[in-house]
């Protein structure tokens, strides 16, 4: 008996020791594979050079290459933590201004637009010393047009002279009136807007980035709680996504309905109110082309070099499809018009047309939603409302269900 307790005993002592060095070593491997961070940015300038230093918690690898139309210069990292604050490199020399954030899944982008063209002179890390940490400096140079054209097309050449990935086939062309058998769930795709490096409008205390994806989950987990959809979300945190990428996520999950969430900024601060927007090459109004305009730059505001961006194939098929799924856009635009008035402040003129490329799948109904502008104070403090978002959502689910009722349904399939 006494040697079967000290048996017992010994393979409890055993089991302890095992489990406190598995914990040990998955602390190790936790922080041996941690992401490094970055803790600050700082720029210098001087007449022959502005130099700009991130100091970081390890040592990095990096790529950078330069893009026109806008002159930019494009530093591309494995994962790291970025700052929160994305004022802390204030503009000087040759840069303008910076943008920074996650890029892939396993990719991080910092993103430098120039004040006047520049090439990068040196580009290097520095190991701990002197009381400083990890750092990874760029220096730029001031440089001719001529001379800068021609570094985009020298970094472009050693781009493509990686051998590129099969492109992948388009989902298949559908008539959106006849695409969901009967029985089955519609499947309704919500497209937080911007999103990591491309943190999208700016309010006193909000990023629109952050205020779309709020919103983005709140939507869908109440559509969820109907049990009556199928929902996918283009992102579900901080990580930029392409336009054509959004618009290709709806295609592929053979999406119902895609609904586009955003929030605006406008230099007269007195505007507020939420917006609806369907797609329309001819804007309705100067303030709705202006809006597409800048929606549609974000894949430059991300450093997408558009040169080797596969062009959209139009064709007869797309644009007989594309008409009828314009009309169901419209139609669903109105229902949330009438559902959100009492919600929320609407802006006059409430639903609107341009040409967002967000909304060009040809066989996908799509809204864009702008929430409301956070340049203005009380829709900012609205928007960042938890209370606010719940109440909002809850008119735009109805807007959904009114939009799926078995009547309507039951009057397009006739």
């Amino acid at each position: 008996m006494a040697n079967k307790t000290t048996f017992l005993r010994f393979k409890r002592s055993i089991w302890q020791v095992f489990a406190h060095v598995f914990v040990v070593s998955l602390f190790l491997a936790s922080s041996v594979s941690a992401a490094p961070e970055v803790s600050s940015l700082r720029i210098g300038a001087s007449k022959e050079r502005t130099r700009l230093v991130l100091d970081m918690t390890q040592n990095v690898s990096f790529k950078i290459f330069s893009l026109d139309n806008p002159r930019r210069v494009v530093i591309d990292f494995p994962t790291v933590v970025w700052p929160s604050d994305d004022n802390s490199a204030k503009a000087q020399g040759l840069i303008n201004k910076i943008r920074f954030g996650h890029f892939t899944d396993t990719q991080s982008r910092l993103v430098i637009d120039l004040s006047r063209p520049a090439v990068v002179a040196k580009s290097f890390t520095l190991a701990p010393a002197s009381g400083l940490p990890h750092r990874f400096v760029i220096d730029l140079t001031e440089t001719s047009a001529s001379k800068f054209s021609q570094q985009v097309q020298d970094d472009r050449a050693k781009k493509q002279s990686v051998a590129a990935p099969a492109p992948q086939p388009e989902p298949e062309l559908k008539s959106p009136s006849k695409r969901r058998e009967s029985g089955e769930k519609p499947v309704i795709v919500i497209d937080a807007g911007h999103g990591g490096v491309d943190p999208g409008a700016l309010g006193r205390h909000a990023r629109e980035k952050n205020v779309t994806l709020a919103f983005a989950r709140e939507y869908a987990r109440q559509l969820r709680n109907t049990g009556r959809y199928e929902v996918y979300l283009t992102r579900n945190r901080d990580i930029y996504i392409p336009l054509r990428q959004r618009v290709t996520i709806a295609r592929k999950h053979d999406a119902d309905l895609f609904i586009s969430i955003h929030a605006d900024a406008i230099e007269r601060k007195s505007v507020r109110g939420m917006s609806i927007y369907t797609l329309s090459e001819t804007a309705s109004d100067h303030e709705a082309a202006a809006l597409a305009r800048k929606e549609n730059r974000s894949d430059i505001i991300a450093g997408i070099d558009f040169d080797d961006q596969p062009r959209e194939v139009a064709n007869i098929l797309i644009d007989l499809a594309q008409r009828e799924t314009k009309n169901l856009s419209v139609e669903f635009a109105k229902i949330v018009v009438n559902e959100a008035r009492g919600a929320t402040r609407l802006l006059d003129r409430t639903h609107r047309f341009a040409g967002f490329r967000v909304l060009k799948a040809p066989d996908v109904p799509s809204v864009l939603i702008e929430l409301g502008f956070l340049t203005n104070s009380s829709d900012e403090k609205q928007l960042s409302s938890s209370a606010w978002r719940k109440k909002l959502a809850e008119r735009l689910v109805k807007s959904v269900n009114a939009y799926f009722s078995p009547n309507r349904v039951a009057r397009l399939a006739r």
